[in-house]
């Protein structure tokens, strides 16, 4: 088993849930969060006043996947997150030691 964190620009979170689905991933943790990378933030005029901002918005996927469908749940996601500008995001994956579904005990690939 596999996770797999991706943090996306947030207008893309639909296309991406849509394509995840379509390859057959059938549960998506989202959360909110701000950073940065390269790109160090930007600046924004406001009321005429200059600011910088150095924490980007950003949404943080965790996808939970059995090993044989690891690499084209990462395919997806990349094909829809990217726009070819910088701040498109990062995938990184890890293995999954176990996976323990609460309700019904289920455990590993059954689990998820």
């Amino acid at each position: 088993m596999r996770l797999i964190i991706a943090i996306i620009k947030p207008f893309k979170l639909d296309e991406v849930r849509d394509a995840l689905s379509a390859v057959g991933v059938q549960g998506i943790t989202v959360s909110e969060v701000k950073g940065y990378g390269r790109q160090k933030g930007h600046t924004e005029i406001y009321r005429g006043a200059e600011y910088a901002i150095h924490f980007l918005p950003k949404v943080r996927l965790e996808i939970a996947v059995p090993d044989e469908n690891a690499q084209r749940t990462i395919e997806a996601i990349v094909k829809t997150a990217k726009t070819g500008q910088i701040g498109d995001g990062k995938i990184f994956v890890l293995p999954i030691e176990s996976a323990l579904r609460i309700r019904t005990g289920e455990i590993d690939n059954d689990a998820l």
